[in-house]
């Protein structure tokens, strides 16, 4: 293959489906400023890390947590994982529920309300929502069993539903009566409650905060554009534009 062809192929992006709207926009940026493409598959960061230990090309990993880039350096298939983005679980709550964040953990309890996740292993949405569980449980004990045989996984498993293009499927999830709440990034509740104005973002207490870190590794096979690409995304302009799409930066506090 000559140096011109290679020069030529676009950057492979595998990143977390929460990070569409702001690495879309961080592509486009990339690309107008440097001429140069990037290709994006977007998907829970579980499952887009098992394609790239099974082989799949890749450049650029951009993971919603800190663990599955890091598998991929133990594997020797990456380098060294940065953290370049924070988020937050918040709840998004059908309009006619009434919760606010102090009555939020006796609705998740509630045996008719129908709490939904997205799944865990596959998806580190879903290992956040199993955090908060666990911090649930040390509040009241008993929570996270109840909390973890009633969750309904609805999202961001191998047979589970994807996202529609243009819209969010949590708003349209919970919108359509699978869920009555739904645990997910914050971002994730903003942007669904843009498209209905109906549906509620209800924060979690304090003592059921979890915070999600974001990982960003290049594989080792990648081209110097694979790193040129990771390194817009660290710069002062790709972290702005995740800061618009409700991000926070890893200097913030968790």
């Amino acid at each position: 293959m000559s140096i011109s062809s290679t020069a030529s192929e676009p950057v492979l992006l595998h990143a977390a489906g929460s990070l569409r709207a702001a690495l879309t926009e961080v592509v486009k940026t990339f690309a107008a400023d440097t001429g140069l493409q990037v290709q994006p598959k977007f998907g829970a960061s579980g499952l887009l890390k098992d394609e790239i230990l099974s082989g799949a090309p890749a450049g650029v990993f951009a993971s919603a947590n800190l663990e599955h880039p890091k598998a991929l350096a133990q594997a020797k298939r990456a380098g060294p994982v940065v953290l370049f983005a924070r988020n937050k679980l918040c709840a998004l709550v059908r309009p006619d529920l009434v919760v606010d964040p102090a009555t939020l953990l006796d609705r998740m309890l509630d045996s008719n309300v129908k709490l939904g996740t997205s799944t865990p292993r596959a998806d580190p949405s879903g290992d956040y929502a199993w955090e908060v569980f666990r911090k649930a449980d040390a509040l009241r004990p008993g929570a996270f069993s109840k909390l973890e045989q009633k969750a309904l996984q609805l999202t961001g498993g191998p047979g589970t539903k994807a996202a529609p293009t243009g819209g969010s499927l949590y708003g349209i999830l919970v919108a359509g009566g699978s869920a009555d709440i739904f645990l997910t990034y914050c971002t994730n509740a903003v942007a669904a409650r843009r498209d209905d104005r109906g549906l509620q973002v209800v924060a979690l207490p304090e003592i059921l905060r979890v915070s999600a870190e974001y990982g960003l590794t290049v594989v080792s096979t990648a081209s110097p554009d694979a790193y040129r690409f990771a390194l817009f995304i660290l710069s002062e302009i790709g972290q702005q534009i995740l800061v618009n799409h409700g991000f926070a930066v890893p200097s913030s506090p968790p």
